[in-house]
């Protein structure tokens, strides 16, 4: 019985560590920041899908990674919300720890991604060229 809790114990332990270090935010969540302009959202699917449509406000990672610290606002308890392509996509990372590493302490992650956004009829920007 001891060594059936102990396996439930590691299960749950390493369920939370594998659901990740950044707190997940929702579509509608995220809408209502971006109205209230209190986030500054992180694109990282890739200068040629930001530039083919991203959700609105967002920055280009690929663009800005080298001085993201200038893109971000100097409140470092502000709102930041990394994206990529949906729930199985891992490469916001690098933007969420990269801001977390300058010192922000609000950054979430939209774990919808920008398929999540389309399909919850969000309108997403392009780059007129």
């Amino acid at each position: 019985m001891k060594s059936l809790i102990t396996l439930a114990l590691g299960l749950a332990i390493s369920a939370t560590a594998f659901a990740g270090d950044f707190a997940d935010i929702t579509v509608p969540e995220l809408k209502k920041a971006i109205a209230e302009k209190s986030v500054t959202v992180i694109d990282v699917n890739g200068s040629e899908s930001y530039d083919a449509g991203h959700i609105p406000t967002a920055i280009d990672y690929e663009k800005n990674s080298s001085m993201l610290e200038k893109s971000l606002p100097a409140d470092k308890a502000a709102l930041i919300v990394a994206y990529c392509g949906g729930p199985k996509c891992n490469a916001y990372k690098a933007a969420a720890k990269k801001a977390k590493e300058l010192g922000y302490t609000n950054v979430k992650h939209l774990s919808a991604g920008i398929s999540g956004w389309k399909e919850a009829g969000e309108k997403t920007e392009a780059v007129k060229k």
